[in-house]
């Protein structure tokens, strides 16, 4: 039964009520979905949808009823899914209408505001922009741009008329490509609204634009659309017809494949801003007064000062130093492309500027408006240094704006005298850094990084970003889109992609990826290889190791896969297999100490110690500066009842720096030798270096009285010793 209500709903409610319909649309689920929608009619009080909605239902009834009667229908795959996509669109019309009034949300104030003002088509605005433009308007110009921005961002589902006012608007060579731009990113911003298939196929149509700024940002904006509403696509075969149609363009794959590993890397940003913020910064204020005296910096004369030769202390000071290995890893993020500038740029977007949302998605250009009363007929000098400073390719546009808005804040002469430091020569440096930029990462690579970046700014620092749902915030796999499954499910593309997640660490999706691609490749052992390491990173030891056993049966030779194995037996607590796959690393690499130490510590979990002692005092005589081996070979002369032997080596092991494991065994070795104040002495050591902590203390020892039990250590005095600890925790014996 139709669920009626004669209480509105609150803004909460519709969305709640939204939300059902299209998770039970995702399921397929139609009759729940079309009883949610008559409740979201009847809550919101929007029956002018009623009809509609009923027109839905009877074509559903009629369409099973045929099943029922067993009627076969050519076109019933057809109306089902047309009629999925008719209920999703229902109740994105029903949802908007509903929160039309009230909404605080960004979207919804911005269309209210909008209807306030005089109602201009997008052929008018498109005339006036034009005429704006050709009369050298700048800021006339961007008044309208943004206009036009927001226009169709809040746009309601487009007509026909406004589709092709938009087109031809689009397609404009005379317009300046920031219109294009921006164009494109409104389109992209409505659909995260609302979905409207009018708006993805003008993405299309910009995805074939000839200027590389607005393709690239299509091509973004069209994988974003589709993979927020990836449950939804299939149901156009419009748009699969489209991409398809887009995949004949040379490059496509390449360029797809670029986005993903592009959207993949900024992931990092947030870890590369806390590196820059609680690493790199602190080490250089610590730095500072180091190179002060290293350095000398105030004896240098001016012949030191222009001598061409470096110090090579200097040289030494930076590659030994935490902090030059820190800048090297900078070096290479920068050199990658990562977003290095955003903790830079972070509190610098509070500028008039950035308070209209158009903004942070515009391209950068020195002769946007905002900038005009800064450069007058006397300082063209000063603005031919701000653009040939902004032509820095690591640096996203957002920033770039950030950067002349912050230089712009200096008082003139402070502004002139900075200027003085910038001469043609490092202008002509700047334009060079540039051009090597481009040719190894190539122009396209640079638009998809840049505009990638100044949509994180704006998903996670526009004032009114909680309004819209982060896209940063979910896996953004593209590549496990269906509907992108013909153009990036080759072998090359899926490896390039699976590649960089392991590179970057995030074995989850590597794992999926290398998963997909063994379906087809059962006889790559590096392929097994990269399961079972992915498998091992994420903590499923059995899934690891049955991987690394099918590479080793594909290459018996790789030593790698082999200590792997036996890695993963012993973490099983299989040492007696784990001690047979040493022992064949062993044969390749006789020399390697930790695989010693490696087949020690199987013998001694196998209770053979005898056994383990030999392999570790290997170890200690073949490396006798790192005394690694030193704690096997005092526990183990324990356990054996070697017990001189064993307080000889705990004996140097507490001459360095002790652990807690370490005082505690040196006291159940002076125990097993009747030495029970020494026993009380280590004890107590122990204790402290818990910070008194008593039951953590035990709860270490009690793992420990099997093992004092065999050294001959009757079971009642386990509890008279801990008594006594306590009473000399205490002070008082």
């Amino acid at each position: 039964m139709p669920f009626v209500t004669t209480k509105n709903m609150t803004l909460q409610e519709i969305n709640k009520a939204y939300n059902r319909i299209v998770g039970s649309l995702d399921c397929k689920e139609l009759k729940n979905a079309f009883d949610s929608l008559q409740a979201l009619i009847a809550g919101s009080r929007e029956y002018s949808f009623q009809d509609k909605l009923n027109e839905l239902q009877d074509t559903y009834k009629y369409m099973l009823r045929y099943r029922i009667d067993g009627i076969q229908d050519p076109m019933q795959e057809q109306i089902y899914n047309n009629l999925q996509a008719s209920a999703y669109e229902l109740a994105d019309s029903v949802k908007q209408k509903a929160l039309a009034k009230e909404s605080p949300l960004s979207y919804y104030s911005r269309r209210r505001s909008l209807n306030t003002q005089p109602a201009l088509t997008y052929k008018q605005l498109h005339n006036q922009l034009s005429l704006e433009h050709e009369t050298g308007k700048q800021k006339e110009s961007d008044a309208f741009n943004i206009l036009i921005f927001n226009k169709i961002w809040v746009s309601s589902f487009l007509t026909k008329e406004e589709v092709e006012d938009i087109r031809s608007m689009l397609l404009d060579n005379e317009l300046p490509f920031t219109t294009g731009c921006q164009i494109v990113s409104a389109l992209m911003l409505g659909l995260q609204e609302a979905f409207d298939k009018e708006k993805i196929f003008l993405l299309f149509d910009a995805a074939n634009h000839p200027d590389e700024e607005i393709k690239a940002r299509a091509l973004i904006s069209i994988l974003i659309t589709l993979y927020t509403y990836r449950k939804r696509t299939a149901l156009y075969p419009q748009i699969t017809n489209r991409l398809a149609a887009l995949a004949e363009i040379p490059g496509f794959t390449q360029t797809i494949r670029t986005i993903i590993l592009r959207f993949i890397l900024a992931r990092e940003t947030e870890k590369i801003t806390r590196k820059i913020q609680d690493e790199i910064i602190p080490e250089m204020i610590k730095i500072s007064p180091k190179l002060s005296s290293k350095f000398n910096l105030k004896d240098l004369t001016p012949e030191d000062i222009t001598s061409a030769e470096m110090n090579p202390e200097w040289e030494n000071f930076f590659s030994n130093n935490h902090f030059g290995k820190k800048m090297e890893e900078f070096g290479e993020l920068q050199q990658e492309g990562a977003d290095i500038m955003h903790s830079t740029f972070i509190h610098l977007k509070n500028f008039q500027f950035f308070r209209e949302l158009s903004n942070w998605l515009l391209p950068f250009t020195i002769d946007h408006s905002s900038f005009d009363a800064q450069f007058t007929s006397d300082n063209q000098a000063e603005k031919q240094i701000l653009d040939s400073m902004t032509f820095a390719a690591f640096m996203c546009n957002s920033d770039k704006y950030s950067l002349c808005f912050s230089m712009m804040q200096l008082p003139k002469e402070a502004r002139k005298m900075m200027m003085n430091q910038f001469d043609s020569q490092t202008t002509e440096m700047i334009l060079q850094n540039k051009e090597e930029w481009l040719n190894k990462h190539g122009k396209q690579d640079t638009i998809i990084r840049q505009y990638i970046q100044d949509l994180y700014r704006f998903f996670k620092l526009y004032p009114g970003h909680l309004d819209f749902t982060d896209i940063f915030t979910m896996p953004l796999d593209f590549h496990n889109l269906p509907i992108l499954h013909p153009y990036i499910s080759d072998k090359e593309s899926l490896t390039s992609i699976a590649e960089y997640y392991l590179h970057k660490n995030y074995f989850s999706d590597a794992l999926t990826i290398f998963n997909l691609l063994a379906e087809t490749d059962q006889e790559s052992d590096i392929l097994f290889q990269k399961i079972g390491y992915c498998k091992q990173m994420e903590g499923d030891l059995k899934g690891a190791l049955e991987a690394y056993l099918h590479a080793d049966l594909l290459n018996s030779e790789s030593k790698w896969v082999i200590r792997r194995i036996a890695g993963c037996y012993r973490s099983l607590k299989q040492p007696e297999e784990a001690l047979r796959y040493y022992h064949r690393y062993e044969a390749l690499n006789p020399d390697n100490l930790s695989v010693q130490i490696s087949i020690g510590h199987c013998h001694l979990e196998l209770k053979d110690y005898n056994e383990a002692l030999k392999c570790f005092f290997k170890v200690d005589y073949l490396d006798n500066k790192s005394h690694k081996a030193w704690r096997p070979i005092a526990w183990c002369s324990f356990l054996t009842g070697k017990y001189d032997q064993a307080r000889n080596y705990y004996k140097k092991i507490l001459d360095s720096q002790p652990s807690t494991q370490d005082l505690l065994n040196a006291g159940h070795t002076e125990w097993a030798l009747q030495n029970i104040k020494g026993a009380l002495n280590f004890y107590r050591q122990a204790v402290q270096k818990e910070d008194g902590n008593f039951p953590k203390f035990q709860e270490q020892f009690n793992q420990d009285i099997a093992d004092l039990l065999i050294a001959g250590i009757d079971q009642t005095e386990v509890a008279l010793m801990l008594d006594q600890l306590r009473y000399r925790m205490d002070g008082e014996i």
